[in-house]
């Protein structure tokens, strides 16, 4: 695979330690493709543990939008991990420009026994994650693990691109695996108690009842396409898919759109970290 490069000003992708209060946007070279991010540290008392990526590449004769959400748990380590590598890794894949769900399926995997393989250094931690890659403009790529989220606008009407991979809907997998779903203590269904999702990047004291493999889905960006959200589960606790979009469409710059919706969420009395990512394909 070729080198790539990073040609947006606003990036986005800061690797490393990650500021309570975070937004930003950058746009297309090629295209009227705009994107904005907002990120906001939630109430508990931890530092914020959300990172993102937002970015275009050009790699040859083609143009990548890079986008994700990266929900992290018991530490920054796992989600700064997969904000550095993850993208990385799936465009070292040899087989990316024929076979990009392959690729996707592949790289999530590989990165995620990375991580566990390195422990030793990034903890116990875990992370979720949602990535969309936009392969010149014209064709989207979502893949997800966890409850953090992809919501497409078509026209208006809001469609869920991913799988929230909750234990309640997964405990045939976990119970099949020796692991158990408990909702004690608390009030929501648990891993052995203890993790309210069923896949994950690291944990690796509970790897052996997860799953990491993403659920992956792709589509042709056509003319009803207007927008894409990314966001955590800060967001989709305190509002529906159909909210976030209408929230959205009526501010034309990406960037206060996302700002406007993780300041939604805090409204809403949303108490994790809140992050998203919005993607305007056209004005």
């Amino acid at each position: 695979m070729d080198k790539f490069f990073c040609f947006s000003a606003g990036c986005g992708q800061c690797v490393g330690r990650q500021s309570s209060n975070n937004s930003g946007k950058g746009k297309s070279r090629v295209g009227d493709i705009k994107y904005g991010f907002s990120l906001v540290k939630g109430k508990a008392n931890h530092p914020m543990e959300d990172y993102h990526v937002a970015k275009f590449v050009r790699i040859e004769e083609h143009e990548l939008g890079l986008f994700a959400i990266f929900d992290g748990h018991l530490g920054h380590a796992v989600p700064a991990y997969l904000q550095k590598h993850l993208f990385a890794n799936i465009l070292k894949e040899d087989s990316f420009w024929t076979n990009p769900g392959g690729s996707i399926s592949k790289a999530y995997e590989k990165t995620d026994q990375e991580i566990l393989s390195n422990s030793s250094n990034l903890g116990r931690g875990g992370s979720t994650a949602v990535t969309a890659i936009l392969i010149n403009g014209r064709r989207l790529w979502v893949a997800n693990v966890g409850d953090s989220r992809a919501v497409l606008s078509r026209g208006g009407q809001a469609i869920q691109m991913t799988i929230d991979h909750e234990p309640s809907t997964e405990r045939g997998s976990i119970e099949n695996k020796g692991g158990f779903v408990s909702n004690m203590p608390g009030d929501v269904p648990r891993v052995n108690g203890q993790l309210a999702v069923s896949r994950a990047f690291g944990d690796i004291s509970l790897k052996s009842h997860l799953r990491s493999d993403p659920d992956i889905l792709d589509v042709n960006v056509d003319v009803n396409c207007d927008i894409l959200i990314l966001g955590s589960d800060g967001i989709w606790k305190v509002m529906t898919n159909q909210d976030a979009v209408d929230i959205v469409r009526r501010i034309k710059d990406p960037r206060k759109a996302a700002e406007h919706l993780t300041a939604e969420a805090l409204n809403r009395d949303s108490k994790d970290d809140i992050s998203c990512v919005v993607v305007r394909f056209r004005n």
